[in-house]
């Protein structure tokens, strides 16, 4: 017996010796060392990360999940109670899953210098330590590495401080939030990996805003649009938001709980604008994996220890409702999925799937915390100029939050793609959709669109010329046309793949096939050659079938002089002109130009699947 409490005592005696000694350590942060004055390189913040693991290794475990553009290993760190990592067994757990991305714009690092100082606090200091009693915090300390270690005093012009900052685009200059729906580069497709492989129940963007000047150091928003299921939208709208601005205002800072968009650059007074929330944006994707995303916008004028701490009081915060809530989220998450497995269970019935929305001219009112300002016509741009001073004007302001359905979709049962457009399919087998491929030739009805009056957009955006606005200086809008719906026989080779919309991730297969929406694969270039003519006529073969058509139609002869007579660019191009005939002629038909090949199935009978 007193071997074994001697035994007892020992061991008591070393655990606390090994608990002094981390005590004694300097646990402080690369960024807090510094005062705030610096944020820590790639290499550092591993090795902070390293230390923090090595003295909690039951609690944190760090983990590759795929490669950047320019081979760097990116990582992950699991924060976890009891030393289970494996997501499913957290899952099965009944705790909530968070993730928190980083660095996405690698100028805007704060999240980062956050969330190693909330990690420490969770397991080394243990202050924070019930935040895992029914959480799990996983977090990404830089997402876009390559561009984070692309450090420069002047990366970034609008922000005050840290010294050295990386840059907002990845190693080939792509802007990673930028690529979630078309997951062209390497980091959005280990994203997608992992993303899927964690399912989280939460998510969370961390970025620093650009844009107006006002009292606000952390701003952020939770996308709860008539596009979210219904149930997760009323929680986000009713708990979540306004718990979260609560607890930050009462940690010392100042929060919005929505992202500030006014509707004039240069007049606040006009209030605040309609935020949209495409999936090429990571918080939209967040909409079509049935999870709640939440865009964090820290204040680039504030300095830095004020943006970094914010950051810090908000991810304590969610992390906080996280535990609370955590039945809650978790079965309206599953309730969500569930959801959105019955899109195409009964193609003739469904609803109106919202594609895009807009402002519908409904506004509230919002307090806003700003700054007063002075406006004048510049000597310098020639345009208004807005001046803040630092003296508070808090003023009650129209916010745009009407929202309307401007494009949406009645979703078919299924879609099928022919074999041959391999580009298309790859993107949906990286966002892990499932997938069948016939076994044989395939001839059936179908739906199928026909789109023609596309115009490009001129200077590139993100390696494309797209069928959209486009952002950015000198950005030249694209223009989509018009695509009309059609029922019809169709062929399709063996090894075409159909995307059945009774799965988990149906939303993410109707915005990237149908072409309208504001993300998918035809606006984004990869249907371009569709809408190319490969066969063509010679002016002196369409000059003789012109005048037959004219000679055996007389009513296409008084169309073509009416044209003529009151369309003077078609009349003075002489080409257009005959090609007026060619376009309503056999020949034309057979090149079938601006047919979309992707078909809609409104039932799966007679195809051969596996």
């Amino acid at each position: 017996m007193r071997n074994r409490l001697s035994t007892s005592i020992l061991a008591l005696v070393i655990f606390l010796i090994a608990a002094a000694s981390v005590f004694a350590q300097d646990w402080r942060t690369p960024a807090e060392v510094t005062s705030y004055r610096t944020t820590p390189d790639y290499a550092e913040t591993l090795r902070y990360l390293d230390r923090i693991a090595g003295a909690a290794p039951n609690l944190v475990r760090i983990e590759n999940f795929g490669k950047t553009a320019e081979g760097r290993d990116l990582k992950i760190v699991i924060a976890s109670k009891d030393g289970v990592f494996d997501p499913a067994a957290i899952h099965a757990s009944g705790r909530a899953i968070l993730l928190v991305q980083n660095s996405i714009h690698a100028g805007e690092m704060d999240g980062k210098d956050a969330c190693l100082a909330l990690l420490r606090d969770i397991v080394v200091t243990r202050s924070r330590s019930a935040l895992l009693d029914r959480a799990v915090f996983v977090f990404i300390p830089v997402y876009n590495i390559d561009g984070h270690e692309r450090r420069s005093a002047y990366n970034r012009i609008n922000q005050n401080g840290p010294e050295l900052v990386g840059w907002r685009g990845n190693g080939t200059n792509l802007n990673l939030n930028r690529d979630y729906m078309k997951a062209e580069t390497p980091a959005a497709r280990a994203f997608l990996k992992l993303f899927h492989r964690w399912l989280p129940d939460f998510f969370v963007d961390d970025h620093v805003t650009d844009g107006a000047d006002f009292q606000y150091d952390v701003t952020y928003s939770i996308d709860a649009g008539p596009d979210v299921y219904p149930k997760t939208a009323q929680w986000i709208r009713e708990v979540v938001t306004p718990e979260l601005a609560k607890q930050v205002d009462a940690s010392g800072h100042v929060a919005s709980p929505t992202y500030i968009t006014l509707q004039n650059d240069t007049d606040p007074a006009q209030g605040l604008g309609f935020n949209d929330n495409p999936p090429r944006f990571s918080t939209g994707q967040m909409i079509l994996e049935n999870r709640p995303g939440m865009l964090v916008e820290l204040h680039m004028l504030k300095d830095y220890k004020t943006r970094v701490t914010g950051n810090y009081e908000l991810l304590r915060a969610l992390l906080e409702v996280m535990n609370r809530d955590a039945a809650k989220l978790i079965a309206l998450n599953h309730d969500a999925d569930t959801d959105a497995a019955k899109l195409g269970s009964h193609p003739l019935d469904n609803a109106l799937f919202p594609l895009k929305l807009e402002w519908n001219g409904d506004t509230t009112p919002f307090l806003f915390r700003g700054y007063k300002y002075t406006r004048e016509l510049s000597a310098v741009s020639g345009a208004m100029w807005i001046s803040y001073s630092h003296d508070p004007w808090n003023a009650t302001l129209p916010m745009a939050t009407g929202v309307k359905v401007a494009l949406g979709t009645r979703p078919p049962a299924a879609y099928i793609i022919p074999v041959q457009w391999t580009r298309v399919i790859d993107v949906l087998a990286a966002h892990d959709i499932v997938m069948q491929h016939t076994t044989a030739a395939w001839t059936g009805t179908i739906e199928r669109y026909y789109c023609a009056g596309m115009e490009w957009q001129g200077p590139p955006f993100e390696g494309h010329h797209p069928i959209f606005a486009g952002e950015g200086a000198g950005a030249e809008p694209g223009h989509f046309g018009h695509c009309s719906l059609t029922t019809e026989t169709a062929t399709f080779p063996v090894g075409s793949v159909v995307v059945q919309l009774n799965q988990r991730l149906s939303k993410v297969a109707v915005h990237w096939l149908e072409p309208e929406a504001p993300d998918s694969a035809l606006r984004w270039n990869f249907f371009d050659s569709i809408f190319e003519q490969r066969e063509y006529g010679e002016a002196y073969v369409l000059e003789k079938l012109a005048r037959s058509m004219m000679e055996k139609d007389p009513a296409l002869k008084s169309e073509f002089e009416r044209r003529v007579a009151t369309d003077p660019r078609f009349a003075a191009n002489p080409q257009a002109r005959l090609e007026f005939f060619y376009e309503r002629s056999p020949w034309y038909q057979e090149n079938r130009v601006g047919l979309y090949p992707v078909g809609r199935l409104l039932s799966l009978n007679g195809l051969q699947l596996q």
